[in-house]
């Protein structure tokens, strides 16, 4: 199913996807499992049943369900306690920066934050440039949405803690990225994913949430990216080098992992100088194969 969090009349709901309506879960149904997407997401099996019925209702008995009329699409997940992206997690991204692409045998994931509450837009919303910006560029990649929280997950039972896929577009400025003037001192030798990573809106996410069981392989999907219809980025998941089992053991074993967690799995080749920076009246589209296109305008 394909799970949305929308607003209306100025309150946050739950919505799902059938066709080009979206339907009011909690209206429809009344069950606290589904009063906003934490609530689903803390229900698991319970809360994804409860779903379905009201889903299946709604197929058969339209006239017998709530239809959200005057809806607002949000991020998925609109308060995640965590927002997670991964660096240098396909070889041909790294490649085309000017290093080396080690394999997992000898490096670790090259996980950083963002700030959900300041990052994070909706589909459909502006991405934002900042007066002190100078390369605004574009990050197409698979996001995960953690269901089952938890700690020390091992690899083999990580996906029953994923509770779907959704699209993230890891917008960067570079330029303030990298500062050749910088004296480099011994201490120095680490790459700063604060500067040109934090903007407000440079995290598109979304449409929606399209939950594991519609998604069976995430690891063969088709991703890409479209700058005003030209595409710039085109690869498969498949490329990963740590794949999303070995994400969630190694991010577990450092933290506790929560329901509505998002882990954002890097990106592939196509993105830094000298390619085509990002100005305002451009459209940006991520497009991943089962999930759907997440677009933004760019102001």
């Amino acid at each position: 199913m394909k799970l949305v969090s929308f607003e209306d009349k100025n309150r946050i709901k739950l919505g799902a996807v059938i066709g080009d309506q979206i339907l009011d879960l909690h209206a429809t149904s009344a069950s606290d499992y589904l009063l906003g997407m934490i609530e689903f997401l803390e229900g698991e099996h319970d809360a994804f049943a409860t779903a379905s019925l009201a889903i299946d209702t709604a197929q058969k008995a339209p006239e017998e369900s709530v239809w959200a009329e005057h809806a607002r699409l949000l991020p998925p997940v609109p308060n995640p306690k965590k927002f997670l992206l991964l660096a240098g997690n396909y070889a041909e991204h790294i490649e085309e920066g000017g290093e080396k692409a080690l394999s997992k045998t000898e490096t670790i994931p090259r996980v950083f934050m963002k700030p959900p509450q300041s990052t994070m837009i909706a589909n459909g919303q502006p991405i934002i440039i900042p007066p002190n910006a100078g390369f605004i560029d574009w990050e197409a990649e698979l996001a995960v949405i953690i269901g089952k929280g938890g700690k020390f997950i091992d690899r083999e039972s990580a996906y029953s803690h994923v509770a779907g896929y959704t699209i993230v577009n890891d917008v960067s400025e570079r330029e303030l990225q990298v500062k050749e003037s910088r004296v480099t001192r011994a201490g120095d030798e680490w790459f700063d994913w604060f500067n040109g990573k934090c903007f407000d809106t440079f995290a598109p996410i979304g449409p929606w949430l399209v939950t594991r069981d519609e998604i069976p392989n995430p690891h063969d999907l088709q991703i890409s990216l479209r700058v005003n219809g030209k595409t710039k980025q085109n690869a498969n998941t498949g490329q990963m080098i740590f794949d999303i089992a070995e994400l969630i053991e190694f991010i577990s074993s450092q933290m506790t992992l929560e329901p509505g967690d998002i882990i954002s799995t890097g990106t592939p080749a196509g993105v830094g100088h000298p390619h085509q920076k990002l100005v305002p009246s451009d459209v940006v589209e991520v497009e991943i194969e089962h999930i759907g296109i997440l677009k933004n305008p760019v102001q």
